[in-house]
């Protein structure tokens, strides 16, 4: 495989979420501690962070979160081939949501999506 290959199929994004609520669930939730774990995992696979995006003080069950409607855009455009979370109440806590995004959205656009801490992986591969 080419190196201008696999540098393609790794190009991650990073996706942080912190809500109101979920601040009571102590310093390890923090946008910090997510971006800092998700950047080791990267790190770590080979994966190469393209972008980072952060929507602190958004609720998990609302899906027009800024910087989730932008990844969403940069997945579209085929900008991306992973997405890393820490777990997948960062991504939404909305089930019906949530399913819809891991099981058709992302495959739609031929991403991998990753729930680190819960060892979730849709791997295309």
């Amino acid at each position: 495989m080419a190196e201008n290959e696999e540098t393609q199929q790794t190009r991650t994004a990073i996706y942080c979420r912190l809500s109101r609520d979920d601040e009571q669930s102590g310093e390890s939730m923090s946008i910090e501690n997510q971006r800092i774990l998700l950047r080791r995992y990267a790190k770590e696979h080979s994966f190469e962070v393209v972008e980072v995006y952060t929507d602190d003080g958004w609720s998990g069950t609302n899906f027009d979160r800024p910087d989730f409607q932008r990844m969403k855009r940069d997945l579209e455009s085929g900008g991306i081939d992973i997405v890393l979370v820490k777990d997948l109440s960062r991504l939404g806590r909305n089930q019906i949501e949530t399913s819809l995004c891991i099981q058709v959205f992302f495959p739609e656009h031929q991403v991998r999506f990753v729930a680190v801490s819960e060892n979730i992986d849709t791997s295309l591969r």
